[in-house]
């Protein structure tokens, strides 16, 4: 099997590394604009990088790194071509409607990351949240800005574009598991802010109180200002807490036997790259690639999709995020 990488910024590139890893007979290449990208790839992987997606042929899969707002037309372009799509996350719901239609008609599998879904610790809050009962739950992420991607000026990368900005990417990651163990959401009450001198035309912090269908509560702080990168989430209902700062080892659940929490245990064994926060497991991300490989091969349903993504960002533009 073929696989071309649409982009070769960072996430492009760990793309790459994975599908390596886990498929090291498949045949890949790289696509990108950037000749400095295009020349850092072939000396890192070894791997034929081009230009433009029409220099490419025999392709059976492609994965759409771009940049978010070129995700519509890359994902057209790639199905147009007959070929099945892996896309990140697009922020924006641009060409939603004709990209699902078009993949129906040429019998391609379409399929959106949502990483937080094939974690681990997060299908454990769901199964667990899912037994029923109302749950509140509290949860606080936050990384200021410019540390995202340090090698790079935060405006130059789309996190610093309004459209496509921080708080918003961190809301449409966060949301849809949330959503899958909390329920769709009923009502929100927002605040948000600004408490940064960064060149933004958005506001840094959000502090978002959720209602969800069935009666579960949450509140959700998200921002880009904290200097200490965070994760920390907890949830309670009655006999029962779940707490997480987003690592394995601070995963940890009351026991009703003992009166005390206890570290719940986790099958997999966390994989971090460097120059990421702690909390950033590989895994997940594993785990979703394999996903689309089985709904390309075995035409497994995958667990999130554009339908539900179009629910998520109407949300977010409710919100005024």
């Amino acid at each position: 099997m073929k696989i071309v990488v649409i982009g070769l910024g960072s996430m492009g590139k760990r793309r790459i590394r994975l599908i390596l890893e886990l498929y090291p007979e498949f045949e890949i290449c790289g696509v990108d604009g950037r000749a400095d990208r295009r020349e850092e790839v072939w000396r890192q992987s070894g791997i034929d990088c081009y230009e433009s997606v029409a220099s490419v042929s025999d392709v059976s899969c492609a994965f759409v790194c771009t940049s978010p707002l070129a995700h519509a037309a890359m994902i057209r372009e790639c199905l147009e071509n007959g070929w099945h799509v892996f896309t990140e996350l697009n922020l924006v719901a641009n060409g939603y409607e004709e990209n699902i239609k078009l993949a129906r008609e040429k019998n391609c599998q379409l399929f959106l990351s949502s990483t937080f879904l094939y974690r681990e610790e997060t299908r454990y809050i769901c199964s667990r949240v899912r037994n029923g009962g109302k749950w509140n739950y509290i949860y606080h992420i936050g990384q200021y800005l410019p540390d995202w991607h340090p090698w790079e000026n935060y405006k130059d990368f789309f996190i610093g574009d309004r459209r496509t900005n921080g708080c918003r990417e961190i809301f449409a990651i966060e949301l849809p598991w949330l959503m899958n163990a909390f329920g769709d959401v009923k009502e929100t009450h927002v605040q948000q802010d600004r408490l940064t001198g960064l060149d933004i035309a958005f506001n840094d912090s959000y502090m978002v109180q959720i209602v969800h269908e069935n009666g579960c509560r949450g509140l959700l702080a998200i921002d880009v200002v904290s200097p200490c990168a965070v994760r920390r989430f907890e949830a309670y209902a009655e006999g029962a807490y779940i707490a997480w700062s987003g690592t394995g080892d601070s995963f940890v659940e009351y026991d009703g036997s003992c009166g005390r929490l206890k570290k719940v245990a986790l099958s997999e064994k966390a994989e971090h790259c460097s120059g990421y926060a702690s909390f950033v497991a590989e895994n997940a991300y594993k785990n979703e690639i394999r996903a689309f490989f089985d709904a390309v091969e075995q035409k497994k349903k995958p667990v999130y999709g554009f339908e539900e993504d179009k629910r998520v960002l109407c949300l977010l533009d409710a919100m005024g995020v």
